[in-house]
């Protein structure tokens, strides 16, 4: 692989003074209130960002309180008048993409084309909701009771308050991607950056305002995640989590507490099944790209590839051959293929897994080591075989770019193997047979499947849900799902002659006996 160095210390040079001190005037702090700030570190050379004013509880409460006061003037805003801010925003987002892009690496670290992922997520996302948003919460007509005389309808009205805690790892897509849906279903919103990726967020932020947005619609609050998630969850509505299943746990326990819905998206281990009739070139190249994208740390990436052993050493192979062709490194532009992970802590956490694994039997088959010549938090993309149950990373995520690799002996054995663990968010099948494929996918247990592709496919189907089973999560993001999850079903019946029952002078009896002549002869109709 090759790779280069970034000059150690620089920052793109037109995230000015002027330009941060316009971003963190949308972070909720009061006057009164705590004067700490907390500053990231940049992946790139382990030195500091910005520093960002930290809200406090009184803060989180008081950024709620505005929220909902905007909420019903927002609320009563035609769909398409909410449509246009966001279709606005979009038009804004594509002409100054270059921007979020650099702040995206500036604080994570990510490869430039993963951060570029992240624009064309968001700009899909927002185009297909203000265009077919209102369609996902028309009002369905239903049959009523009593047919001609009465009337019943199911409409979406908003939940009111919608918290957000997003993840560092795509501080864009996963900060921005769900708050559109929320808002343009009439809600408001209160979101709580990430301490690694403030700035990404304030800056969507920032040109949503440019868009046209009102102030107050979308609170932002900044801090760490026990504090001020626990104060946002005791304010709104509804919550929507990413992040892992540890802290998912957490969170869905305080939101059942307060009998709220909550939509949380969470960790996984996904596989990736190589059947015996594959294109091995595709599912090498597949396989890279999905175990090495944004450096390994995304919850639908890559962690284990099982293998028929038909095909197994000349996968090996092919996949060794596409992983030396990765080029690793940090910079500005479309120059590298494979970032830096986010933090220290990350590096230590790859590390550790890698280490353990090694001690305990596994095969380094390439990388295995991190790169402190090419950056403080860089580690080569690494495959594994051998990996046991004893092994820390054999069912746990190890979020970095690391994959181990199963050998079996049919498909078969290769459900059982994919299927081993809790988690259940997303997975992969190569085959030539797409039909056998197909039937494979429905016995897997993940919320998405992509069948000759690694992961990309499912995620960038907008209009389908994404979201994981079992330990992966709750919920869906993604298509009618995706917004209706923001609002409420209410029924809303009429009735043209008043109260349903006996009119005066007619018997219970009597009354009865009719109704009971009516529920037969629909039967013979074979009315539903």
């Amino acid at each position: 692989m090759t790779a280069t160095l970034p000059d150690a210390g620089v920052r793109p040079v037109w995230i000015t003074d002027a330009k941060v001190a316009s971003w963190l005037r949308w972070v909720h702090t009061s006057a009164s209130g705590g004067s700490e700030t907390a500053t990231a570190l940049a992946p790139y050379d382990a030195l500091p960002t910005v520093p960002v004013p930290m809200s406090t509880v009184a803060d989180v409460q008081a950024a709620a309180s505005a929220a909902r006061a905007a909420r019903p003037a927002w609320a009563e805003l035609p769909y398409r008048a909410r449509a246009e801010v966001m279709l606005r925003f979009h038009d804004l987002l594509l002409e100054r993409q270059d921007e979020v892009m650099d702040l995206i690496q500036w604080e994570m670290g990510k490869a430039r084309f993963h951060a570029w992922q992240e624009v064309l997520q968001v700009a899909n996302l927002t185009r297909h909701y203000a265009r077919h948003g209102q369609a996902y919460l028309e009002t369905r007509r239903v049959r009523s009771v009593i047919p001609l005389v009465t009337s019943a309808k199911e409409v979406r009205v908003p939940k009111g308050v919608v918290g957000f805690i997003s993840p560092w790892n795509y501080p864009f897509y996963l900060g921005v991607g769900d708050v559109v849906p929320a808002l343009l279903a009439g809600n408001t919103a209160l979101g709580k950056t990430d301490p690694q990726t403030p700035l990404t967020l304030l800056w969507a932020r920032a040109l949503l305002a440019e868009a046209g947005l009102p102030e107050h619609v979308w609170e932002v609050v900044a801090g760490d995640g026990p504090t001020l998630g626990r104060a946002l969850i005791d304010e709104v509505d509804y919550l929507c989590f990413t992040g892992s299943t540890a802290t998912g746990r957490v969170v869905a326990q305080q939101a059942a507490g307060r009998l709220i819905g909550a939509s949380l998206e969470l960790g996984g281990k996904n596989p990736l099944i190589v059947r015996a009739d594959a294109r091995l070139d595709v599912a090498a190249r597949g396989t890279v790209e999905a175990a090495f994208a944004n450096t390994g740390q995304m919850c639908i990436h890559i962690e284990r590839v099982i293998v028929h052993e038909d095909v197994y050493d000349a996968f090996v192979a092919a996949l060794l051959t596409a992983t030396r062709t990765r080029r690793l490194g940090q910079s500005f532009d479309f120059g590298h293929d494979i970032g830096s992970l986010a933090s220290q802590a990350q590096l230590d956490k790859v590390s550790a897994h890698v280490d353990d694994a090694v001690a305990k039997g596994a095969t380094v088959l390439a990388g295995g080591r991190a790169r402190p010549d090419l950056g403080p938090y860089v580690y080569e993309p690494t495959v594994l075989a051998g990996v046991t149950d004893e092994m820390d990373l054999c069912l746990g995520e190890t979020f970095g770019p690391v994959v181990a690799l199963y050998r079996v002996r049919d498909d078969e054995e290769a459900i059982a193997v994919a299927n081993r663990g809790r988690q259940g968010l997303s997975a992969s099948i190569f085959s030539k047979d797409i039909g056998g494929a197909e039937r494979l996918a429905a016995r897997i247990r993940a919320g998405s499947v992509n069948i000759n592709d690694g992961a990309s496919l499912a995620a960038g189907s907008i209009e389908a849900g994404m979201g994981g089973m079992g330990e992966s999560g709750l919920g869906r993001r993604h298509g009618s799902e995706g917004i209706k999850r923001f609002t409420e079903s209410q029924t809303v019946v009429s009735s043209r002659v008043g109260p349903v029952g006996p009119p005066p002078r007619v018997s219970v009896e009597r009354f009865v006996a009719i109704g009971n002549g009516q529920l037969r002869l629909l039967r013979r109709l074979g009315v539903r």
